[in-house]
């Protein structure tokens, strides 16, 4: 069970989320499925208040002597996200940030995707199925690498 409080923890980490949630609980030993599920809960309960406060609070915190740095570093990160978002989807928002959000890659996960979302002033309700479907997706991603179907369908085709 501890085991699953840290999948479900790390799953919720920005920038780590469940891409590094899924694969430490295949480390640990635990059932994928359980593990995708608990990953996608953790990594979708900070959205909301990411979407409403992050933007109020990185805004507020970017002059701050402690967490100016931190907080410029994340206001930057989201607006330089939503911008590539914006430019490149057009009217497509919704499945540019499905997108964006699914892809596993560094950079790319819910906390990213909401804070790009709030800032390009996304409705809630459509940012939240946006990112719910991207995290879904990566989800599947992840626990199919994890279980090295990527790796099998390499080496086929490669034979």
């Amino acid at each position: 069970m501890l085991k699953f409080l840290a999948v479900f923890l790390i799953s919720m980490v920005p920038l780590i989320e469940l891409r590094g949630a899924i694969p430490f609980s295949q480390v640990w030993g635990l059932p994928i499925i359980p593990s995708y599920i608990v990953s996608i809960i953790g990594n979708m309960i900070p959205v909301p208040f990411i979407y409403f406060f992050a933007r109020r609070f990185l805004e507020w915190g970017q002059d701050k002597k402690l967490i100016g740095g931190i907080c410029s570093f994340f206001l930057t990160k989201g607006t330089k996200a939503g911008q590539k978002l914006q430019e490149k989807a057009g009217h497509g928002l919704f499945i540019a940030l499905l997108l964006f959000v699914g892809i596993p890659l560094p950079g790319t996960g819910a906390w990213t995707g909401t804070l790009a979302a709030s800032i390009l002033d996304m409705k809630a309700k459509e940012t939240v199925l946006a990112v719910t479907g991207g995290v879904l997706l990566a989800g599947i991603i992840m626990m199919l690498a994890s279980l090295g179907v990527f790796g099998a369908a390499g080496a086929m085709i490669s034979a």
